[in-house]
Protein backbone atom coordinates (compact mmCIF):
# COMPACT_ATOMS: atom_id res chain seq x y z
CA UNK A 1 0.00 0.00 0.00
CA UNK A 2 2.92 2.28 -0.08
CA UNK A 3 1.83 5.77 -2.00
CA UNK A 4 -1.86 5.42 -1.12
CA UNK A 5 -3.30 7.81 1.53
CA UNK A 6 -5.10 5.66 4.26
CA UNK A 7 -8.20 6.99 4.67
CA UNK A 8 -11.03 6.25 7.62
CA UNK A 9 -12.32 2.56 8.07
CA UNK A 10 -15.83 2.54 6.60
CA UNK A 11 -16.45 0.55 10.23
CA UNK A 12 -14.40 -0.21 13.12
CA UNK A 13 -11.76 -2.96 12.61
CA UNK A 14 -10.44 -4.80 15.39
CA UNK A 15 -7.12 -7.09 16.11
CA UNK A 16 -4.40 -8.03 13.34
CA UNK A 17 -4.30 -11.57 13.07
CA UNK A 18 -0.85 -13.52 13.16
CA UNK A 19 0.88 -14.72 10.28
CA UNK A 20 -1.09 -17.71 9.37
CA UNK A 21 -4.03 -17.11 11.51
CA UNK A 22 -7.36 -16.87 10.16
CA UNK A 23 -9.33 -13.15 9.78
CA UNK A 24 -12.23 -12.87 11.11
CA UNK A 25 -15.07 -11.20 8.89
CA UNK A 26 -18.25 -12.13 9.68
CA UNK A 27 -19.70 -8.58 9.36
CA UNK A 28 -21.97 -8.20 6.11
CA UNK A 29 -20.21 -5.03 5.20
CA UNK A 30 -17.78 -6.92 4.09
CA UNK A 31 -19.49 -8.59 1.21
CA UNK A 32 -20.79 -6.18 -1.55
CA UNK A 33 -23.68 -8.25 -3.26
CA UNK A 34 -24.06 -5.35 -6.08
CA UNK A 35 -21.29 -5.48 -7.64
CA UNK A 36 -17.47 -7.63 -7.71
CA UNK A 37 -14.36 -6.02 -8.33
CA UNK A 38 -10.52 -6.58 -9.07
CA UNK A 39 -9.26 -7.99 -6.25
CA UNK A 40 -6.11 -5.75 -5.18
CA UNK A 41 -4.15 -8.48 -4.58
CA UNK A 42 -4.87 -11.19 -7.12
CA UNK A 43 -6.69 -9.54 -10.05
CA UNK A 44 -9.16 -11.72 -9.58
CA UNK A 45 -12.72 -10.26 -9.03
CA UNK A 46 -14.18 -10.48 -5.87
CA UNK A 47 -17.24 -9.34 -3.79
CA UNK A 48 -15.69 -9.03 -0.40
CA UNK A 49 -14.04 -5.84 0.62
CA UNK A 50 -11.24 -5.19 3.56
CA UNK A 51 -12.42 -2.20 6.67
CA UNK A 52 -11.03 0.18 4.07
CA UNK A 53 -13.20 -0.76 1.08
CA UNK A 54 -10.52 -1.88 -0.78
CA UNK A 55 -11.70 -5.56 -2.48
CA UNK A 56 -10.32 -8.56 -1.85
CA UNK A 57 -10.67 -12.04 -1.13
CA UNK A 58 -10.32 -12.94 2.40
CA UNK A 59 -7.76 -15.71 1.74
CA UNK A 60 -5.55 -13.43 -0.18
CA UNK A 61 -5.32 -10.87 2.89
CA UNK A 62 -4.88 -13.89 5.13
CA UNK A 63 -2.10 -14.51 2.74
CA UNK A 64 -0.61 -10.97 2.36
CA UNK A 65 -0.49 -10.93 5.98
CA UNK A 66 1.84 -14.04 6.31
CA UNK A 67 3.99 -12.55 3.66
CA UNK A 68 4.48 -9.30 4.91
CA UNK A 69 4.35 -9.43 8.83
CA UNK A 70 5.81 -6.25 9.39
CA UNK A 71 3.65 -4.34 7.50
CA UNK A 72 0.33 -6.00 8.29
CA UNK A 73 0.85 -4.42 11.84
CA UNK A 74 0.10 -0.68 9.91
CA UNK A 75 -3.34 -2.82 9.70
CA UNK A 76 -4.65 -2.92 5.84
CA UNK A 77 -6.39 -6.12 6.95
CA UNK A 78 -7.51 -6.76 9.98
CA UNK A 79 -10.66 -8.79 11.84
CA UNK A 80 -14.25 -7.40 13.22
CA UNK A 81 -14.05 -6.31 16.54
CA UNK A 82 -15.63 -9.03 18.81
CA UNK A 83 -18.12 -8.08 21.11
CA UNK A 84 -17.71 -8.48 24.99
CA UNK A 85 -18.66 -12.15 26.64
CA UNK A 86 -21.07 -11.36 29.18
CA UNK A 87 -20.49 -12.99 32.44
CA UNK A 88 -23.83 -14.75 32.31
CA UNK A 89 -23.31 -16.06 28.76
CA UNK A 90 -22.11 -19.56 29.51
CA UNK A 91 -24.04 -22.34 28.66
CA UNK A 92 -21.46 -25.07 29.55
Amino acid sequence: MTGRRRTKPLWEPGLIPAPGALLDWRDGQHFDRWQDRLCALCDQTTPMRSHYGESVHKACAEGWIAAHPTEARLGRFASDLQPKRRRDDDHA
